[in-house]
């Protein structure tokens, strides 16, 4: 059983990783988009497999334990849909002479590339390695978010890249910084970075290093989180980019920061003398919820304001993680999930809809629901799901934060609720606009495949009608050792 659990531990890093060498030697776009599915399929089973193996004793540099699990079944489910949608979706591209085979070719290897990178940093057991996984998946991304070689598209990837250095550094100086307050208790070598060794020994580390350390990680990894004032990469990346890469950032890429954030949370929680991150992550949060909910009324292209959305709804994970107790962070986890799901359901939506209408711009989307009813109503489903309303799983999870935060600290509730209800009214005016009126643009028919859309968004509302005794429990279990 053991054997079995180091093979589920490390086949979710070895198939992404072939994956990519095969893809980028095989010339057909057919069927590299075919195996690019298959390699995502692989990915997921693994993933769910480390529910049923006995998992392997933490070593230097791997290792699961119950909340890692959570963010890599995630990732492999997201990652396996948003496969599913590039197929179809780069294929048009393709056709339109917006992309060209080779760049299929190198599309689908990076791919991979940055599920092999998210993957790692989830299991990495080496603060160091951690380190190395998040900006190798964020490099992936860079280069796919300038795939289009336009102006704007290289423009938003030289944005990217350099916020995102300055962020990585940010994140290397705090990462550093515990290894010194771990050195003196552990030892200099491999043990100093080992994350389960430092957080059995956290209590006699020199908590003002610890202090200062987190605060160099939370703005670092808050870069990558997108969140406020931290986010300016964000908006443009996802709007120049193709839209796979926008639901992978969006439903993924910002997860994986979060986690990082999470790991040295638990950390610093372990050391009774250290600063309590609670607040500053309450702060980054509301400035973050507030901030974006306002700058959706002023977008008018379409990916630009759900990349406002993200950063809209980060800021509600990281307040509720922030606030901490067992009822917020099981929020703050399930917020998480609904959030990825969600959201990246609305982009393979707005996929379909650049497509066919041949433009972003939000004044030239109109009657959807009428033109192609099928993508309208999953758009304006997921519109309303992202706003918090029911019986959807994000209005669940986004009651129980703002329950939770009334119930311990009922000042904090107001500027809550006020982001939630600007954003709401945003939300609905944007996309009762796009779905419903005097249809605008092509009628043209979509060929592409809808089951990613209508996959993630029964699943968010299964989720808002009844979740499973055995998820709540699990879900409980990691919001108690998240503190």
């Amino acid at each position: 059983m053991i054997a079995a659990g180091f093979q589920a531990e490390t086949a979710v890093l070895v198939i992404p990783i072939i994956a990519a060498v095969v893809l980028a030697l095989l010339p057909s776009y057919r069927l590299t988009a075919q195996l690019n599915v298959a390699a995502s399929l692989l990915t997921f089973v693994a993933a769910l497999s480390l529910f049923v193996v006995e998992r392997p004793v933490p070593g230097e540099y791997l290792f699961v334990d119950d909340l890692n699990i959570v963010f890599i079944v995630l990732n492999a489910f997201v990652g396996l849909t948003a496969s599913i949608f590039s197929a179809s979706y780069v294929g048009h591209e393709l056709e339109t002479g917006r992309l060209t085979a080779a760049n299929l070719r190198f599309y689908h290897a990076m791919y991979q590339i940055m599920m092999f990178g998210m993957n790692l940093a989830f299991v990495s057991n080496n603060i160091g390695l951690m380190w190395v996984a998040v900006e190798l998946a964020t490099l992936s991304t860079v280069v796919m978010v300038g795939i289009y070689r336009t102006h704007e598209a290289l423009e938003a990837a030289w944005k990217y890249f350099i916020l995102g250095s300055v962020g990585i550094a940010l994140a290397l100086f705090g990462t550093i910084l515990v290894y010194m307050a771990a050195r003196p208790v552990v030892g200099e070598g491999n043990d100093a970075m080992v994350w389960t060794i430092l957080v059995e020994k956290a209590a006699d580390f020199d908590a003002a290093l610890l202090n200062v350390a987190f605060v160099f990680l939370l703005l670092g990894y808050g870069t990558k989180v997108g969140l406020a004032p931290l986010h300016a990469w964000l908006p443009d990346a996802h709007a120049e980019g193709p839209t796979p890469i926008s639901a992978v950032l969006s439903g993924l890429l910002l997860n994986v920061a979060l986690y990082v954030v999470l790991r040295f949370k638990i950390l610093l929680a372990a050391s009774p003398e250290a600063i309590a991150p609670g607040p500053l992550m309450i702060t980054m949060g509301l400035v973050s919820l507030i901030f974006a909910a306002f700058m959706l009324y002023r977008r008018r292209d379409i990916k630009r304001m759900f990349a406002y959305s993200s950063i809209e709804h980060m800021g509600i994970i990281v307040f509720a993680f922030g606030m901490g107790g067992p009822l917020a962070n099981f929020a703050g986890l399930l917020h998480m999930v609904m959030h990825s799901l969600t959201k990246s359901a609305i982009f393979y939506c707005v996929g379909h809809i650049a497509q066919i209408k041949g433009t972003q711009k939000i004044a030239d989307i109109k009657g959807l629901t009428e033109t192609h009813p099928g993508l309208g109503w999953a758009f304006l489903v997921g519109v309303v799901a992202i706003a918090g309303l029911p019986p959807l799983g994000v209005f669940m999870s986004e009651f129980l934060i703002v329950s939770s935060t009334f119930a311990t600290q009922p000042l904090l509730a107001i500027p809550l609720v006020f982001g939630l209800m600007v954003a709401f009214g945003a939300l609905i005016l944007r996309g009762t606009g796009i779905a419903f009126g005097e249809p605008t643009g092509s009628t043209a028919p979509s060929n592409a495949s809808y089951l990613p859309i209508y996959a993630h968004l029964i699943l968010v509302l299964g989720a808002g009608l009844y979740l499973p005794p055995p998820l709540v429990g699990w879900f409980q279990h990691v919001a108690r050792l998240l503190g």
